[in-house]
């Protein structure tokens, strides 16, 4: 099962991106957000902000740890090619002088804020948090002012401040060693003042989040069906780092620490069938088409790290849509393979219905737990000619094919039969011309279809047939 990278394996540029317009073309304007990662290579801690203007912004932390950058585009696949700016850099001595890490950009009342965490030139492992301010319409223009440091209620090493308000009241949350890498929140006075009490609302306790280091940092916000939902990374920044959730509900306390449940499994690790190593460090932001949620995190696409993984420089920025699950809380799957991002394909006439693989066999289901199984990659077909074929997320290197008119997954054995049997020619949905219906490459007239909730390649002839055979991309 040895993971593919699709920009690599399986056609030149120009063909991938006559499949991405393919792809919009045949579903009107409404195609489901698929983005290429890395987007941004050597870009840790990423935060991704979508302004009312039509941009969005990015930042993160650099390699070297000495400076603030920010990138804007349109959309987020162009924050991979924008230019970069960088606002400011640390001191030469004193304070914010070290370890420049994890800028979050925000815009609060009218002005443009970043938060970061520094050291100092005397001890670099003084890390506090600081704040930077902008008036400016474009953060990457105008002044960037500084605020000094944001103090919270114990002088000890903060970091990863974020901010969000509910109920017309902005908070913050932190990360602070007291003695561990705890979680934090207290509500703002102003964009750069805390107000206390401090509460204490998750501390390292299970044993994916003490793997090298005892830690629950880098909190990420999202606010979804009537909860606030926290993710945080925990343990060291190697292979073992991983996003864990808290939850509250929307009409709790957020002050009291009974409001919060800390999921007891970790909901985003490593992966070693797609090649990715120590995803964490994330944030949330909305997608192009103003719907879909998109998790932005990094990963490294290696195991073995040499020295300090604090110092390994190939964190890279990646993004993939996150998915809610029926009962309400979001489902982060895995981390995808490079290339690509994957779609899942809803049903036309069951739309609460996915395509999904179990025990290799392809068939419909609803509220796909298992995340992993119901995504494919749709990539330039295996047999060529304008064809398409479908990579299992989970299993790259396995396709979607036909057996016996059954539709199967199975790793693709370098025959001529299978690279038939996995090709399919994309059309426009049959029942819909939003949506798509796939025909049998090498049996012409016969299109994947759903029957008793299992997939078949079939020749149509009824428009329950042609509802069967259509599905839209998720």
């Amino acid at each position: 099962m040895t993971p593919s990278s699709f920009a690599r394996q399986f056609a030149p540029a120009l063909f991938v991106a006559s499949l991405v317009l393919l792809l919009t073309a045949g579903t009107a304007g409404a195609a489901a957000p698929q983005y290429t990662n890395p987007l941004i290579q050597q870009r840790a801690d990423p935060h991704i902000y979508k302004h009312t203007d039509g941009y969005y912004y990015f930042t993160a932390s650099v390699p070297e740890y000495d400076r603030i950058i920010l990138r804007r585009a349109k959309t987020i696949q162009g924050l991979a090619t924008a230019s970069e700016t960088v606002i400011w850099r640390k001191h030469a001595s004193g304070e914010m002088a070290a370890h420049i890490w994890a800028p979050e950009i925000h815009f609060i009342n009218g002005k443009w804020y970043i938060y970061f965490a520094a050291g100092a030139s005397n001890d670099i492992w003084r890390i506090r948090i600081y704040a930077l301010e902008n008036a400016s319409a474009n953060p990457l223009s105008g002044t960037w002012t500084e605020k000094g440091r944001v103090y919270t209620h114990v002088d000890s090493f903060s970091l990863d401040a974020t901010t969000f308000e509910h109920n017309g009241q902005r908070y913050m949350l932190w990360a602070q060693k007291d003695p561990e890498s705890n979680l934090y929140i207290a509500k703002m006075s102003s964009p750069t003042t805390i107000t206390l009490p401090a509460v204490l609302i998750a501390k390292p306790e299970y044993t994916w989040e003490t793997q090298g280091f005892w830690v629950n940092e880098g909190p990420a916000v999202i606010k979804r069906n009537g909860r606030i939902f926290v993710a945080y990374s925990a343990s060291k920044t190697d292979d073992r780092y991983c996003i864990g959730l808290l939850t509250a509900s929307a009409n709790s306390d957020l002050l009291n620490p009974a409001s919060w449940t800390k999921s007891p499994n970790p909901v985003f690790t490593s992966n070693e069938k797609t090649s990715q190593y120590g995803p964490g460090h994330n944030s949330f932001v909305v997608a192009e088409d103003g719907q879909s949620d998109i998790l932005v995190h990094h990963a490294r696409n290696y195991k073995t790290i040499v020295g300090d993984p604090l110092y390994d420089p190939n964190r890279h920025t990646r993004v993939q849509k996150l998915y809610w699950n029926a009962d309400g809380t979001p489902n982060f799957g895995i981390p995808v393979a490079e290339g690509l991002t994957p779609f899942r394909f809803k049903s036309h006439n069951l739309p609460s219905y996915v395509i999904r693989h179990w025990e290799y066999r392809a068939k419909l289901e609803t509220n796909v737990s298992n995340l992993g199984d119901s995504q494919f990659r749709l990539v330039p077909g295996l047999a060529g000619s304008g064809t398409v074929s479908f990579e299992s997320a989970n299993f790259p290197g396995y396709y979607l094919r036909h057996k016996n008119f059954e539709l199967w997954v199975e790793k693709n054995d370098g025959s001529t039969t299978f690279k038939n049997d996995a090709s399919f020619h994309q059309r426009a949905g049959l029942a819909d011309s939003g949506g798509l219906s796939f025909e049998s490459y090498n049996y012409p007239g016969r299109y994947i279809r759903h029957y008793d909730h299992l997939l078949y390649v079939q020749t149509l002839s009824t428009a329950l047939d042609r509802s069967d055979a259509t599905f839209h991309l998720d």
